[in-house]
């Protein structure tokens, strides 16, 4: 089946959106019940964001540079609003800084963003 190549980016943006969200949350709470549902939800998340990230294009293969620029720009944009809302119904000691590092890191992980 051949799917739609901006929806499939848009499917990978809000996994990865995602993703970043639960790491930051599980780095957020102390109680340890809270931590493990976040990872899990992480994981979950990563997992279809690979699944995504293949049928996108093959993992050996770069994705275009313009590709990259805005799959890191809409994915921290959606974190970073997500998180605000989170914030303002109460969540306290979620990092804003780590945002950026988080979406980084996890490009990288997918092999959508090199080492630069």
């Amino acid at each position: 089946m051949v799917h739609n190549r901006n929806k499939l980016i848009s499917l990978l943006i809000g996994n990865l959106a995602n993703a970043v969200i639960h790491k930051i949350l599980e780095q957020a709470v102390q109680e340890e019940n809270l931590r493990q549902h976040y990872d899990k939800e992480k994981l979950t998340s990563l997992t279809l964001a690979i699944k995504y990230r293949e049928e996108i294009n093959p993992v050996n293969a770069p994705l275009p540079e313009a590709d990259v620029s805005m799959i890191a720009a809409q994915t921290s944009k959606k974190v970073d609003a997500e998180l605000k809302k989170r914030i303002a119904r109460g969540y306290d000691s979620l990092n804003l800084g780590l945002v950026e590092p988080a979406v980084n890191q996890m490009l990288k992980g997918l092999v959508i963003k090199g080492d630069d």
